[in-house]
């Protein structure tokens, strides 16, 4: 295969897989979760093969009295969010968006507005299947060097195939909503923190485009599960509380974290729209709304829900980039957010997130503090320059950058944010000697 020729092969069995595997060629192969393109490189492979893992999206198992279900690598999460309410259970993190399956979310280790109390999904992942470059399918648990690979390991280690995964338990399937205003960064940060002991999410959508006094106003959004005892008698939700889907999902209001994004145009006229959408939003927002009852299955919106325009720096489309940084270090968190106002970034996407403890991932992204995501346009001027510098900012405060996203991370910044990275590469020079799993990220960074 010669230039960006990509060879995509949809497994539907185990032995499909090996087979696809087996034959990929010199430039090798790597899983994505399904057809969309994703946002970064981890997914791409140009001049190898991509494997489509769609195929494999067979719910196998699910143990209603404890709590587990077992399932293809190819489920979508949002599939499964419908299906284990009506059983009295949730997926145990939500999404940033409709497109992730169950193996994204472990070659990613998904995070969600609920990292501090549940942290990341591998840690709900009692074992997984993993097809290796030996061709071998291998039963991997936590605890072992496998598993810490492969949670966050962003595909690199082998073929997920299956996972067991342990899942929330609910008393129905909604959500109790607060949401509120804050004025700037500091009111932000100071609401978040007070609120760290009552509601399982919280997440804030920041407006990028409000500079001076208002540089950081955001809206807050927190929200727990709806106990039975909390539904009012009489209406549908206290009649059917447990039904996995109402008569209709909030379209654009998804509700974790903070609402689906907006596709801008490009160059002065989307950073005016931006401009135009970041008011309309901060004013549209009640300067604080308690308990409004929402369907849980809002907060995992189907792909047919989610704008998607992939893109990366040089082309046209959106730039995804994920941040975080450590507590103590909200000053750096401060003069990011005040060099993207400055510049009047037309983020339609800048969703600020608590982070818990760190995940058991040698790449797993979240690490205790704050999580900051940015959905920026591809034609910006000197956004390359513009990340760059963040990136460095991030390293020197002890913070990291998201691999899964599509952020243009200079190699040398990688063992500064990711310790572990060096035993990462050992044990996949041991486990994969020929090189047989590769991606553009594997290369743009030498995983």
């Amino acid at each position: 295969m010669l230039g960006d020729t990509v060879s995509v092969v949809r497994p539907r069995t185990y032995e499909e897989a090996a087979a696809a595997v087996r034959d990929c060629g010199a430039r090798g192969a790597v899983a994505r979760g399904g057809p969309g393109r994703p946002h970064g490189d981890a997914a791409r492979n140009a001049g190898g093969a991509v494997l489509d893992m769609a195929g494999l999206d067979r719910v196998h198992v699910v143990d209603a009295d404890e709590g587990i279900v077992l399932c293809g690598a190819g489920v979508p999460l949002h599939r499964l969010a419908r299906l284990l309410p009506s059983l009295g259970w949730s997926v145990p993190v939500a999404p940033v968006g409709g497109r992730v399956t169950v193996g994204g979310a472990i070659g990613a280790d998904l995070h969600g507005g609920n990292h501090p109390v549940a942290g990341s999904f591998s840690r709900h992942v009692l074992s997984l299947e993993v097809l290796t470059a030996d061709g071998e399918v291998h039963a991997v648990k936590p605890g072992t060097e496998l598993f810490a690979a492969t949670a966050g390991g962003m595909g690199l280690t082998g073929v997920i195939l299956t996972a067991t995964v342990r899942l929330l338990a609910v008393e129905t399937a909604y959500l109790t909503v607060d949401t509120e205003r804050a004025t700037d960064l500091d009111d932000l940060l100071a609401r978040m923190t007070a609120a760290r002991a009552r509601q399982r999410y919280r997440t804030a959508r920041i407006d990028l485009t409000a500079r001076g006094a208002a540089t950081g106003r955001a809206v807050l959004t927190r929200a727990d599960h709806t106990p039975l005892g909390a539904l009012r008698p009489g209406t549908r939700a206290w009649r059917h509380p447990l039904s996995p889907l109402p008569r209709r999902l909030p379209s654009a209001s998804a509700l974790l974290p903070g609402g689906l994004p907006v596709e801008l145009p490009d160059g002065p006229l989307g950073r005016t729209a931006a401009g135009l959408l970041g008011e309309f939003r901060h004013r549209a927002t009640p300067r604080a709304r308690v308990g409004e009852l929402r369907p849980l299955a809002a907060a995992f919106p189907s792909p047919a829900t989610v704008p998607h325009k992939p893109g990366g720096p040089g082309r046209a489309g959106r730039v995804r980039h994920r941040f975080a940084v450590g507590p103590g270090q909200e000053e750096t968190l401060h003069r990011i957010v005040r060099r993207l106002a400055a510049h009047r970034c037309a983020s339609a996407h800048a969703i600020l997130q608590p982070l818990g403890d760190a995940d058991p991932g040698w790449l797993s992204f979240a690490v205790p503090g704050w999580a900051l995501a940015l959905d920026l346009p591809a034609a910006f001027p000197g956004l390359d320059g513009l990340l760059d510098q963040i990136d460095e900012e991030v390293a020197a405060a002890g913070g990291r950058v998201c691999l899964a996203d599509g952020s243009p991370l200079r190699p040398d910044l990688l063992p500064v944010m990711y310790p572990r990275v060096a035993d990462f590469r050992a044990l996949r020079a041991r486990l994969d000697p020929r090189g047989v799993f590769a991606s553009d990220l594997a290369r743009r960074l030498d995983l």
